[in-house]
């Protein structure tokens, strides 16, 4: 069978990473090209799981009604939004929006 590696939270990913029909019809001529194009896939795979989880948490966040529990969870989104930002998944002046938003929310919820 294929192999299997599994990123935190059970999200899986063959461990081959088949190219889609679709981006497969690039015909590359060279080996470096198509170790390329299997890397910009694996780092696609890698950015879009990682986008999610942090979509999914600033959700998580902007669904709280109690404020001690949204200034914790906003201290670790913010931390990981700035990580994301560092590693160019997402832009810094995303980040750096949706840290302010989120901080006005919090700032607004009743004690």
């Amino acid at each position: 069978g294929r192999k299997i590696f599994i990123l935190e939270r059970g999200v899986r990913f063959s461990y081959g990473l088949p190219i889609n029909q679709t981006r497969n019809r690039l015909m590359a001529n060279h080996k470096s090209s198509l170790k390329r194009i299997r890397q910009t896939e694996t780092r696609r795979l890698h950015n879009r799981y990682y986008a999610k989880t942090a979509r999914n948490a600033v959700k998580k966040l902007r669904k709280m009604t109690n404020k001690a529990e949204a200034e914790q969870e906003l201290n670790r989104v913010s931390s990981m939004l700035d990580r994301l930002a560092g590693k160019r998944i997402i832009s810094k002046n995303k980040a750096a929006n949706l840290k302010s938003k989120l901080t006005k929310y919090v700032n607004k919820l009743a004690a």
